[in-house]
């Protein structure tokens, strides 16, 4: 494998004078710049990016750590965030850490063993209610020279954020199935100790008290996020003598579950129970019916994040803290009811 070193030694030129001639940073002469390009295309010769990195300042790398990208919205949004990373001239080190906290750690030191030039996090530690302060110490030695951007965010922690607001996303999912006529409301499905589930979970309680809605504790079900949490969490609300008319699920890999469990009971959606689902997934669009749920806008988020990590790199200001909004995407699984449908 030949190193700049190699070349530099059969060019009878410095390591330098290479590494000036790849980056083009300062002038080299004409000869010795002709036979170093001369001996790099004769061994098809590509720094790796630490060498690149160790050149040129930059490795034009991104770190993106993804809590499971066997959840659809993570790997929407990793897509997202690649094809953005491209059109910036970055590359994407993506590292899929299954929620294991060791496994996050190791990847965060990885990022830096090579060089990243910013990390971007897409859930993880950073969705914790509670942060870890070790884990916001280590989060922040890193952010001492390497941009942090992440969806979530830490108590205490240097770094920014650039993700959904939660609020505005279920006020919308409110004012369309009060439009419909529904006040027996349920939500289910995600756990309140993560931070995004538990903004989701109060704003849901402060509009039940704005719009003077009785709040039924058993319309809410704790219980994860994919299909066989959703599907429990279901099995609890039709165990239950006064069910809800409108199921909000925290996501459409969960909503895939609940729906089962209706149509388990011989009953349908949306003949029976209005469903509606967060982040919009193809899952909300291959389910039958197609589901009603909260886009989340991916091109624009993953767009965002990159955007917030190259201005970083480059030493530009960027707000600490930015929120955007999402848009109910009403399809199929909701329909308007009587008044005595809420009874």
């Amino acid at each position: 494998m030949v190193t700049i070193y190699d070349i530099a030694k059969e060019a009878k030129v410095s390591p330098a004078t290479v590494s000036r001639v790849i980056s083009g940073s300062a002038r080299v002469s004409p000869e010795k710049e002709r036979i170093v390009r001369g001996l790099i295309e004769k061994y098809h010769f590509r720094p790796n990016a630490i060498a690149k990195s160790l050149i040129g300042g930059q490795s034009r790398i991104i770190g993106l750590l993804v809590a499971d990208i066997r959840n659809p919205f993570y790997a929407e949004l990793s897509v997202a965030c690649e094809k953005a990373a491209k059109q910036a001239g970055y590359h994407i080190m993506l590292r899929n850490v299954f929620n294991d906290d060791t496994i996050e750690d190791d990847s965060l030191e990885m990022f830096v063993e090579h060089r990243v030039d910013a990390i971007i996090q897409l859930g993880c530690r950073v969705d914790a209610l509670v942060s870890d302060a070790r884990y916001v110490d280590h989060v922040n030695k890193i952010a001492e020279k390497i941009p942090f951007v992440s969806t979530g965010s830490l108590d205490g922690g240097n770094s920014y954020v650039f993700g959904i607001d939660n609020n505005v996303a279920m006020d919308q999912i409110f004012e369309y199935l009060r439009g419909l006529g529904h006040k027996k409301i349920a939500f289910i499905g995600g756990w309140i100790n993560v931070r995004s589930t538990y903004e989701k979970w109060t704003r849901y309680v402060y509009l039940h008290g704005k719009y003077g809605i009785a709040l039924n504790q058993n319309f809410v079900q704790e219980g994860g996020y994919g299909f066989p949490e959703g599907y429990a969490c279901m099995k609890k609300l039709l165990a239950l003598g006064d069910r809800p008319t409108a199921v909000i699920v925290v996501n459409d890999y969960a909503a895939t579950g609940a729906l089962s469990a209706i149509r388990e009971e011989g009953l349908s959606v949306p003949g029976d129970f209005s469903v509606v689902s967060y982040d919009n997934t193809f899952l909300a669009e291959i389910t039958m019916p197609r589901l009603t749920s909260v886009d989340y806008g991916y091109e624009t988020l993953g767009a965002g994040l990159v955007r917030s990590a190259v201005s970083l790199i480059n030493q530009q200001e960027v707000p600490r803290v930015t929120k955007i909004a999402p848009q109910l995407r009403i399809k199929d699984s909701c329909k308007p009811i009587f008044e005595t449908d809420n009874k």
